[in-house]
């Protein structure tokens, strides 16, 4: 095989913020995988400023294993990084920069068994999917998915290779991020009475998303697998206000809904919503008719949840070398995959103990080790 080192010191010197472009990584994997004879295609957003790639080797029509990874990576702004998050730096069996657990290691193991994969006589395809933008949403990979729709049989298995340690891990929770906005009534905070604080009505709305959460704390609702083992519901995010002597006359907050797999997190937005609407509303609009509330959409995807029994669950046994199945608290996009009619399941190396911090890191051990996974697969779709 390649060596996964050398890809991922490539890989880590692309700045790939989801706030950049991210073409410039994907026109190295393009190039690098041209190398090796293997045809790519290219999934662009609408600004074509974001690509997601796709590159399919073995024979067609016949399902498949997809390996899958997102090649964006999270914010250094603020973090006090003691080497340079975008070039790799070797320290004591360790590889430093941006991205080096979640996750271009596992994308630069997937690089590094192309040859391999190349001179195989594979049975079944092998499909590399990278998408954009999945730290904002996954939102990128929906287009990179209906690909596959298209195409006339679905793989078999999908393995997204966020940081698990190399353990398998087949759930994890879903997510559903809104953003409430409330417009009131100004005026002057010595007559407050006669208007509609904003500040105020938010607040309410927010004590409402607390008891909200409480009951989804009910036994009934538990699954031990998870930790916590319940959803979640918190606000992140809030702002209203001019100056303290004028009643606000607006106010917007964040809040998001973290599922179990079988719970809908619409649920909570749905009761949200109707006690907006009615028990704060009629209040607001007896001072003020222009007294509104609207809630919006900032991102959602669906959880994960394959089952112990599943073709999926053996097959990622097999390549990683563990049944110690389990669950993750992070999202990642393989509850769409799944909802796509694609089986799929979560391994990868390194830790999310290490993403998204300072310094982020990926031992040379777990690099190996997902070369010796990926090894495995190769083996398995081989004639």
């Amino acid at each position: 095989m390649s060596n996964s080192r050398d890809l991922l010191a490539q890989l880590v010197r692309f700045d790939t913020t989801s706030r950049e472009s991210n073409l410039a990584l994907i026109d190295f994997v393009r190039t690098y995988l041209q190398g090796h004879g293997v045809v790519c295609e290219l999934v662009f957003n609408a600004q074509k400023s974001k690509a997601n790639l796709l590159a399919t080797l073995g024979p067609a029509g016949v399902p498949g294993i997809v390996l899958s990874g997102h090649t964006d990576v999270v914010p250094v702004d603020g973090q006090r990084w003691t080497v340079a998050p975008f070039d790799l730096t070797e320290k004591d069996g360790k590889l430093y920069g941006r991205g080096t657990a979640d996750m271009k290691g596992y994308i630069a193991c997937v690089l590094a068994c192309v040859p391999a994969l190349v001179q195989a006589p594979l049975r079944m395809p092998v499909h590399i999917a990278l998408s954009y933008d999945e730290e904002v949403g996954c939102l990128g990979v929906r287009s990179l998915i209906e690909r596959f729709h298209a195409q006339p049989v679905k793989p078999l298995l999908c393995v997204i290779g966020e940081p698990t340690e190399l353990k398998p891990v087949l759930g994890h929770k879903g997510k559903l991020g809104m953003r409430c906005q409330i417009h009131g009534a100004a005026c002057h905070s010595a007559n407050a009475p006669s208007g509609v604080n904003a500040i105020e009505y938010a607040a309410r709305l927010i004590s409402e998303l607390v008891r909200l959460g409480e009951t989804l704390t009910a036994e009934q609702h538990l699954d031990a697998q998870f930790d916590p083992p319940f959803s979640t519901v918190q606000t992140g995010v809030i702002s209203g206000g001019k100056a303290l002597n004028i009643v606000p006359q607006d106010c917007s907050f964040d809040f998001e809904v973290r599922a179990l797999p079988n719970q809908n997190p619409w649920q909570v937005a749905d009761q949200l919503r109707g006690y907006a609407e009615h028990t704060l509303l009629p209040a607001m609009q007896a001072v003020s008719a222009q007294c509104a509330i609207s809630f919006s959409e900032l991102s959602s995807y669906p959880g994960l949840a394959t089952s112990l029994q599943s073709q999926a669950a053996e097959w990622i046994a097999q390549f990683c070398g563990s049944r110690d199945y389990g669950t993750v608290a992070f999202g990642t996009e393989g509850g769409l995959f799944d909802q796509a009619g694609i089986p799929t399941v979560v391994c990868g190396p390194g830790s999310m103990e290490q993403g998204h911090k300072p310094d982020e890191f990926i031992s040379l051990e777990q690099l190996a080790a997902c070369d010796r996974m990926l090894e495995r697969v190769v083996a398995f779709v081989s004639q």
